[in-house]
């Protein structure tokens, strides 16, 4: 189950420090890294970062970065410094963005001998339909977009995205198969869909090529929490032992 932990992600979208150190102490042993998004980072800053790793826990910092890249570039260090395992910025933040943003986190890493944080690249969120792309003028569709804002980010020198699991297959195809695929939007069979449109089960997603699994509702709104997260990695794993 080991393998199975590394692939899963519990999102901790809560608004208090004690909520996020009840879900850290309840589920680390289950979990594999702790995403800290942009509710719970603005709420309680750096000390929830420095709480999960205080607790043996890893950190995907969820705050997807999108500005001007000498911005987006700084903001990466600070999050290296931070400790944190992985982050993220926006695909939509173009090539010289994400290039001067590796160039500034690889110059940081080299000078203070820390290990490079996993960074990835947001392409379409899994909330947003084609619709929604066609509302802010995007007139390509979901299944163009997500490859080819995947390959600018692999061209940049990212390790990897976020995406939803149906177009894990399409990134594949122009990325290869040692770039990261973090996916949202996955649902076991138990769970509510709630606000996501592009989902899929953790064995399918793994199943795909998903690299790993962001989970949080189908855990924390689960009658038993611990459970549930352990139903997810025994599908988890299930799958890496068909594969």
């Amino acid at each position: 189950m080991q393998n199975a932990k590394q692939r899963l992600i519990f999102a901790l979208d809560v608004d208090e420090f004690s909520a996020a150190e009840k879900w850290v102490s309840e589920l680390h042993e289950n979990v594999g890294l702790f995403k800290i998004g942009k509710q719970l980072f603005t709420k309680c800053g750096p000390q929830v970062v420095q709480m999960v790793r205080e607790r043996g826990g890893e950190v995907f910092l969820d705050l997807k970065y999108h500005d001007i890249p000498n911005t987006v570039a700084k903001a990466a260090v600070e999050a290296c410094k931070l400790g944190v395992r992985m982050f993220n910025v926006h695909a939509l933040g173009g090539p010289e963005m994400m290039k001067k943003t590796v160039e500034e986190v690889d110059a940081w890493c080299a000078a203070t001998g820390n290990q490079r944080p996993i960074m990835l690249a947001v392409t379409i969120l899994t909330s947003s339909t084609e619709e929604t792309l066609r509302a802010v003028g995007i007139d390509l569709p979901v299944a163009e977009m997500v490859p080819r804002l995947a390959k600018l980010a692999k061209d940049a020198g990212f390790d990897g995205v976020v995406a939803s699991p149906q177009e894990v297959e399409l990134i594949r195809a122009v990325c290869g198969e040692d770039f990261q695929i973090v996916t949202p939007g996955v649902r076991p069979s138990f769970a509510a869909l709630d606000d996501q449109k592009r989902v899929t089960t953790p064995a399918a997603a793994i199943t795909a090529g998903a690299t790993a699994l962001v989970i949080g509702r189908p855990i924390s709104a689960a009658p038993n929490p611990l459970d549930a997260a352990g139903q997810i990695l025994a599908e988890i794993d299930a799958a890496l032992a068909a594969k």
